[in-house]
C-alpha cells in the first residue's frame, strides 16, 4: 500500500494550548465538529491531546486543561505510508495519531480517515493461497 498519510489525514487541524480552559476547548471541539484536539506548545509542538472523553466528567470550566490532557503523544510524520499510522494506532490502541512536519502540527489521522481506503476500494486484496495439485506435496 503505497498510501501516504498525507493524502487521508485533516490537513486544518484546530490545536489548542496548555493554558486554555475546559469551557474553551469544549467549545472548540463542539464548534468543530471533532473529538479531539492536539495540545501545542507556542512553537506548534504537540505536548498532549485532549479528547471529549477526557471532558466528560464534571469539571470547572474556568480550570487549564494541562491537568487533564493526555501527555504521551504519538505522532507521525505526513509522508509515511498509512499503514504505518495504523499500527501505531493498534499496537497503543488509540483512535488517532498527530501528523507532523519537522516536529511541528500539521494535521490529524484517525480511524475512520483510515476506513476510506476500505469504503473507496484503494487497497488491493491478496488472493488466498490455492491448493497444491502436486500428490503429496505439503504446505508449510
Amino acid at each position: 500500500m503505497n498510501v501516504k498519510v498525507s493524502e487521508l489525514m485533516t490537513g486544518s487541524v484546530v490545536t489548542a494550548q496548555p493554558h486554555h480552559t475546559v469551557e474553551h476547548v469544549r467549545k472548540l471541539l463542539e464548534k468543530n465538529k471533532v473529538g479531539a484536539v492536539p495540545v501545542v506548545d507556542s512553537e506548534n509542538s504537540p505536548v498532549g491531546v485532549i479528547s471529549s472523553t477526557d471532558l466528560v466528567r464534571d469539571l470547572k470550566p474556568g480550570a487549564s486543561i494541562s491537568n487533564l490532557m493526555t501527555e504521551k503523544v504519538y505522532t507521525v510524520p505526513q509522508y509515511d505510508d498509512v499503514s504505518t499510522a495504523a499500527r501505531v494506532m493498534r499496537n497503543h490502541k488509540i483512535h488517532r495519531v498527530i501528523v507532523t512536519h519537522e516536529q511541528k502540527v500539521v494535521g490529524m489521522l484517525s480511524a475512520f480517515d483510515l476506513l476510506k481506503l476500505v469504503e473507496g476500494h484503494r487497497f488491493v486484496a491478496k488472493n488466498p493461497p490455492t491448493k497444491s495439485t502436486r500428490k503429496g506435496a505439503k504446505r508449510q
